[in-house]
C-alpha cells in the first residue's frame, strides 16, 4: 500500500508540474495572434492567481480519465490547464471582500490583497475567458467536434447552472440556511460541477462511447460529493497553517453543511461510502482504473 501511495503521489506531482509549466508558458508576456496587448499588471495578477502551487487535482482527473480510455495525453494536459484557469478564476473571485473575504490562499496573499480589488476582478474575468481559448485553439490536438462538446460541457459546469450558480446559492445560505437537500444542491454545483467535468472530459478527449462518458460523469459526481464532505470536515478540524487559508469560517458564518447537520462521525462514514460507490463505478475497467480509484481515496483522506 505504501508503494502504491508513493507511486500515486509521484504521478500526481508530475502532472501538477506539467500543468504548471504549460500555464506558465500560456500566461507568458508574448502577445498571440489577434491579441492587441497583454497589460503587464493584469498578466501579473493572473499569474499570481494561477501559478501558486496547489495539487492540480482537476487537471489530474482530466489526464487520468483520458488515459484510462486511450485519449491524447497532450490534449488532456491542455484541457486540464483550461479547467485550472476556470477553477483559479473562481478562487480569485471567491476570495473578494464581497464574497468570502479571504486574505490568504495556498499560504500566499490573495489576488485582491496582492494587487487590488478591480485588478482581481479583471484577472478572474480574463482567466475565465482564456480557458475557452485554450480548449478551442489549434494547438489542442482533437477534432473541432470534440472541442465543441468540451466548450459546451465546460460552460455549463462553470456557469449559472453549475459552479457560479452554486456560489450564488452559497452566498444566499449565509442569510437563510438551506435544508439538507439545499446544501447538497449547492455543493454539487459549487464544487462538484467542475470535478464532474474533469472526469467526463477524459471520455470526450478519448472520443469514447456514451456509456463510458456517463460512467465517468457519475464517478465525477461521487468524488465531487466526497471532496466537499472532506472539505467541510477539514474546515471543522484542520489547522489554518496546514490548509493555507482560514478555517472554521463556515461555522462562524452559520453556514449549514452536511457535517453540521449530521455530525462528524456520520460524515466520516458517509465519506467512506462515497469512495466505495466511486470505486464500484470503475470496476468494469479493472486494473487500468487503479489510479482513478486511488484518486477517490486521496480526495477523502487529504489533509489540506
Amino acid at each position: 500500500m505504501t508503494d502504491e501511495r508513493s507511486s500515486f503521489s509521484a504521478r500526481l506531482k508530475a502532472n501538477a508540474v506539467a500543468v504548471e509549466a504549460l500555464l506558465a508558458t500560456l500566461l507568458g508576456p508574448a502577445v498571440r495572434a489577434d491579441e492587441i496587448a497583454r497589460p503587464e499588471n493584469l498578466l501579473a495578477a493572473m499569474r499570481h492567481g494561477v501559478l501558486n502551487g496547489g495539487k492540480r487535482l482537476r487537471p489530474f482527473l482530466v489526464s487520468e480519465s483520458a488515459a484510462l480510455l486511450g485519449g491524447d495525453a497532450h490534449a488532456a494536459l491542455r484541457i486540464g490547464a483550461a479547467l485550472e484557469c476556470i477553477h483559479c478564476y473562481s478562487l480569485v473571485h471567491d476570495d473578494l471582500p464581497a464574497m468570502d473575504d479571504d486574505d490568504m490562499r495556498r499560504g500566499k496573499p490573495t489576488v485582491h490583497v496582492a494587487f487590488d480589488e478591480a485588478t482581481a476582478i479583471l484577472a478572474g474575468d480574463s482567466l475565465l475567458t482564456f480557458a475557452f481559448d485554450i480548449v478551442a485553439a489549434p494547438e489542442t490536438p482533437i477534432s473541432d467536434r470534440q472541442k465543441t462538446m468540451l466548450v459546451v460541457a465546460l460552460a455549463r459546469a462553470a456557469g449559472h447552472g453549475g459552479m457560479a450558480g452554486g456560489q450564488a446559492l452559497d452566498l444566499a445560505a449565509e442569510k437563510c440556511a438551506p435544508d439538507e437537500a439545499g446544501v447538497v444542491l449547492l455543493q454539487s454545483m459549487k464544487t462538484g460541477a467542475l470535478l464532474r467535468f474533469a472526469c467526463e472530459a477524459g471520455a470526450i478527449i478519448a472520443d469514447a462511447p456514451a456509456e463510458d462518458r456517463q460512467r465517468l460523469r457519475a464517478f465525477g459526481e461521487k468524488i465531487g460529493l466526497a471532496f466537499q464532505l472532506a472539505d467541510d470536515l477539514l474546515d471543522l478540524t484542520a489547522d489554518a497553517a496546514i490548509m493555507g487559508k482560514a478555517t472554521g469560517k463556515d461555522a462562524a458564518r452559520g453556514k449549514g453543511t452536511i457535517v453540521s447537520l449530521h455530525g462528524q462521525p456520520w460524515a466520516e462514514r458517509r465519506l467512506e461510502s462515497l469512495v466505495a460507490e466511486a470505486e464500484g463505478l470503475l470496476e468494469p475497467y479493472g486494473a487500468r482504473s487503479a489510479t482513478l480509484a486511488e484518486t477517490a481515496r486521496f480526495i477523502a483522506n487529504r489533509r489540506n
